[in-house]
């Protein structure tokens, strides 16, 4: 019988432990106290994370993105003759090994995307109102950038409108499409791809609220709208998505805070826009009042409604992503240099903060999971 139990015992223990998962979790930093991309170890069961160790020394690395095959990280970031892309090898231990650069030929990137393929990724210029492509060659070293230009602007915020300020880079879930949201132009800047030839053409624009200035965008999980998150005037704008002709049709703007909120602040900003893979629910990182607003999504018509908005326990969240469990939410406080981990109730996608969560990290402004 003792034998039995112990059994038991052994067998019950052996379960508790097989549903915890320990998911490498990479951040890129910026900031004076910042050395490079920082790496730490997500428990998905605990929501709790490791204590951050440097990961590869390099200036200012701010977006990350993976390759497809997982094995390689490409960072936008300072390399030794200016702004440009950094590739990495991970190693088993989570740090990282730089194989390759390129620089950009046009300031430094703010957000960076590799397509599906590995054949080629984007980067989008902030400051150089561009977008670049650089090749990947099969080994993944990057070759020289193209820079396409951005025109315009829309002025109706003049000291942020008055020229193109691309501030992501994405695909359609088919890759078939290249999307850069420009805070400058009011627009989503629409490419069309061609893997092959390892080039991306015009295709068209999406036009957003005016004075929205658009900065980041997620489709939904069936791929028939787009979120698109305006920074200056803090709202999403769905629009319903045209698979087939690459073609986005604005429908709603939702506010992600109340007049009355935001002027409780001398500063706001929206930041960053996640969708759960249910499709049910987005957020939006909110500067300034340093918080996530959550929304339930209508599957039909893709209309956004506010349920919550839930404090970040830090400062400025520049960067909000889920983890690969769709259990936790990580926010990034870039002020005050913490990742703060959030529990996602499964059944409304509210978030309860997770106590005794937060680690230090200087200046983080992306979240990077290895799967």
């Amino acid at each position: 019988m003792k034998h039995y139990i112990l059994h038991l015992f052994i067998i019950s223990l052996l379960s508790s432990f097989s549903f915890a998962e320990k998911i490498d979790v990479y951040f890129g930093t910026g900031g004076r106290e910042s050395k490079g991309i920082y790496h730490s170890k997500f428990d998905t069961e605990s929501g709790k994370l490791s204590n951050p160790k440097l990961a590869a020394e390099i200036k200012g690395p701010g977006f990350l993105a993976w390759h497809p095959d997982r094995s390689k990280v490409y960072a936008v970031a300072g390399i030794d003759n200016g702004p440009g892309v950094a590739g990495f090898h991970v190693k088993k231990d989570g740090t990282l090994e730089k194989f390759t650069s390129s620089l950009i030929r046009d300031g430094g990137g703010t957000h960076i995307a590799v397509h599906p393929s590995g054949k080629f990724l984007l980067t989008a210029q902030y400051g150089g109102g561009s977008t670049a492509l650089l090749p990947i060659n099969d080994n993944g070293e990057l070759g020289q950038s193209v820079v396409i230009d951005h025109e315009g602007g829309s002025k109706v915020v003049g000291n942020r409108q008055n020229s193109p300020h691309p501030h992501w880079c994405g695909f359609s879930p088919d890759g078939k499409y290249a999307f850069v949201p420009d805070l400058g132009t009011d627009n989503i800047h629409i490419y069309k791809v061609n893997a092959e030839q390892t080039n991306i053409s015009k295709h068209g624009l999406a036009a957003s609220v005016p004075g929205g200035g658009p900065r980041h965008m997620r489709f939904s999980a069936d791929g028939n709208f787009i979120y698109l998150l305006n920074e200056l005037s803090l709202s999403v704008t769905t629009f319903s998505y045209d698979k087939e002709n690459g073609k986005a049709k604005k429908l709603t703007t939702t506010q992600s805070l109340s007049n009355e909120t935001k002027e409780k602040e001398d500063f706001n900003s929206a930041a960053e826009i996640l969708i759960h893979p249910n499709g049910k629910y987005v957020w939006s990182s909110n500067r300034g009042n340093d918080s996530i607003t959550c929304y339930e999504a209508n599957p039909s018509t893709g209309k956004l409604t506010v349920t919550e908005v839930e404090p970040i326990r830090g400062a400025w969240p520049r960067n909000i992503n889920i983890d690969p469990s769709s259990k936790w939410i990580l926010a990034a406080g870039a002020h005050s240099n913490t990742i703060a981990v959030h529990n996602i109730d499964p059944e409304n996608g509210s978030l309860t903060f997770q106590t005794r969560s937060i680690i230090s990290v200087p200046g983080p402004i992306c979240i990077l999971f290895a799967k």
